[in-house]
Order: structure tokens, then sequence, then C-alpha cells
């Protein structure tokens, strides 16, 4: 018996996905406050903006789509992660 192969589709981002990665990693040259230019660009919440873009940079495709950011996006929540679980281990 042969067993068919089982290939998985890249799977790509949304234009929407794509977005928020590009706004991202340019919202610093905006002429407003981030959380303005969220709200003005995705019509969003900065808590939803945020969790929005925590689940994004744990796929693959925005991986692909812009590594160094996602990357240190990844990097800089484990850092926080570690430090809020030091200070309740140090509280």
């Amino acid at each position: 018996m042969s067993e068919a192969l089982h290939v998985q589709a890249p799977v790509e981002l949304t234009e929407r996905e794509a977005a928020i990665l590009d706004f991202e990693d340019s919202w610093f040259t905006a002429a407003v406050p981030k959380e303005q230019a969220i709200m003005e660009h995705f019509s969003l919440s900065s808590v939803r903006y945020y969790q929005q873009l925590n689940a994004l940079i744990d796929t693959q495709a925005a991986l692909e789509y812009r590594p160094l950011l996602v990357k240190r996006l990844r990097r800089m929540r484990s850092q926080r992660h570690a430090a809020r679980s030091a200070r309740r281990l140090h509280a």
C-alpha cells in the first residue's frame, strides 16, 4: 500500500496581516503617537492590535515575510515574559 504524501500548501498572509507587519516595522516614522496611528490605520484599539500582532508573529508566513522583524518581536516578547516571571518569583 502506498500512502499519499500530505504536502501543505504554504500559508500566505492576508493583506491586513501584511499591513500590520509593515506598520510595525515603520510606525516610528509617523507624525502621531503609535496608539493614534493604530486607530487611524486599522480601526483597532491598541490592545486588540497587539493581540493580533502577537498571534501573527507566531506564524510561519509572518516569519517568511519579515524575518528580522518577527525574530526581534519574538525575542522582545520572550524577554518581557522572563522579566515578569522573575518579578513574580521575587515578590
